[in-house]
């Protein structure tokens, strides 16, 4: 049988297998995480969690004392999320779109991205949502942005709203108590983009004083297979001042970084970054860790360190000298995402300081990984303690998904908000009787 057909029939057979859930839960965590040996195998293993959404009435679980409310749905995608100072909420409507399938590659992943409840046309705008009465819900919905083109993250400095899109870094008007923003976006920088655009969906976060944007992009690839000149300005964080001028790379070896916040103690800007595929179920983790200015962090020639990825020709033993390891594991193919430091202060102590990280979950692991939001703690600034389930109920009994978490964020309260794109949700977490 030809290798493609081989690949072919493996494929389908693994999109219709069913996964048991993660042994361990916590297999790949900490600072210091066991990493099994690579695991070469010719065909990966594909293995997405079906969406089919929540059940009339049911939602995802919190550990006890707290209370999982509705705050918005059902909404179209709901990805990357924002808390104006207001107390509104915005949140971008992005998704995967389909490509043509040119080759076998090509097909399976629109079919894992189907399965998985993210492939269609991208809704390509910014929703926002308003809690008046302060009862958890959100009374009004309002199409506050149009006009773009796969938004993800934001970022607010003074009355201009940063939105990094597939391929560029715009801006808009921010005016409080509008429902809708008074001018159509303007293009701050081209990011870059197509025409293949393996990891599109970017973010951006300002620094502190408001001086400086930094932009998250991911790689083109897997293993920088469609080669290193595809690779320019990305597997990065960007630094670049408001206009789009001083433009540099700030932290490079980054694969795949999504989720970006300052650690409330040290200042130090965290990263949430997925990391390589097809080394096996438990390799390779998921991590997040504080950014070092100019520092490098390992892709595509090493992992978590300087643990040499044979599989990239050429070598690069200089670079894979100067890897950093990351600080903190997250887990194999958890696809963590959203990350967010809790700074409020209508949780309990044992939550103040610690992160809260969204795992959108495997579609590459047996058993399945991630499909949920965990917790953290830290002390000093660090990461210190077990890591916690916060969030769960995603997967049903026959590991379907119900959802999948993909960012998190601290609203003017001091609830969690998180964003369900299979389960096309907002959902809100906060103390029982706050």
């Amino acid at each position: 049988m030809p290798r493609l057909r081989i690949l072919a029939v493996v494929a389908a057979l693994a999109l219709s297998a069913c996964g048991k859930g993660a042994a361990d839960p916590f297999v790949g965590f900490g600072p210091d995480p066991k990493l099994p040996a690579p695991d070469h195998n010719l065909v990966p293993t594909l293995n997405a969690a079906k969406a089919v959404g929540w059940p009339k009435g049911a939602g995802p679980r919190a550990p006890e004392g707290f209370v999982v409310t509705r705050f918005a749905g059902p909404l179209i995608h709901p990805r990357w999320l924002y808390v104006l100072p207001n107390g509104d909420v915005l949140v971008a409507e992005s998704s995967t779109e389909p490509v043509d399938p040119k080759t076998i590659t090509d097909r399976v992943a629109n079919s894992l991205q189907r399965r998985g409840g993210s492939l269609m046309q991208s809704p390509n705008r910014i929703l926002l949502l308003r809690d008046a009465d302060g009862d958890g819900v959100a009374e009004t919905q309002s199409v506050y942005a149009t006009n773009l083109k796969r938004p993800s993250g934001m970022a607010l400095v003074g009355d201009k709203l940063f939105v990094a899109e597939d391929d560029a870094l715009v801006r808009l008007t921010w005016t409080p108590g509008l429902t809708q923003a008074p001018a159509p976006p303007v293009k701050v920088a081209d990011l870059p983009g197509g025409p293949i655009n393996h990891h599109w969906v970017k973010n951006v976060i300002a620094s502190p004083d408001g001086t400086k944007l930094y932009v998250a992009v991911g790689s083109n690839s897997n293993i920088a297979e469609n080669g290193m000149e595809n690779e320019t300005e990305r597997a990065d964080v960007l630094e670049m001042n408001l206009d789009g001028s001083g433009r540099r790379v700030f932290a490079s070896g980054l694969r795949n970084p999504n989720g970006l916040a300052w650690q409330p103690v040290t200042g130090v800007l965290w990263a949430a970054v997925n990391e390589r595929d097809m080394l096996g179920d438990d390799l390779v983790p998921d991590y997040m860790t504080g950014l070092k200015d100019g520092a490098f962090y390992g892709w595509p020639y090493s992992y978590f360190g300087q643990h040499v990825d044979d599989r990239v020709k050429p070598q690069r033993p200089d670079l894979v000298a100067k890897a950093i390891k990351p600080d903190y594991a997250l887990g194999p193919h958890t696809a963590s995402l959203g990350l967010a430091f809790y700074t409020a202060n209508a949780f309990p102590a044992r939550y103040h300081g610690g992160a809260f990280v969204a795992q959108h979950g495997s579609w590459n692991r047996e058993p399945l990984n991630g499909y949920r939001v965990v917790f953290i703690p830290f002390a000093n600034g660090e990461p210190s303690g077990q890591p916690q389930v916060f969030l769960s109920g995603f997967l049903n009994a026959k590991d379907e998904a119900q959802g999948r978490p993909v960012d998190v964020a601290v609203d003017s309260r001091g609830g969690l908000l998180v964003t369900d794109d299979a389960g096309k949700m907002v959902w809100r977490v906060a103390p029982a009787g706050s």
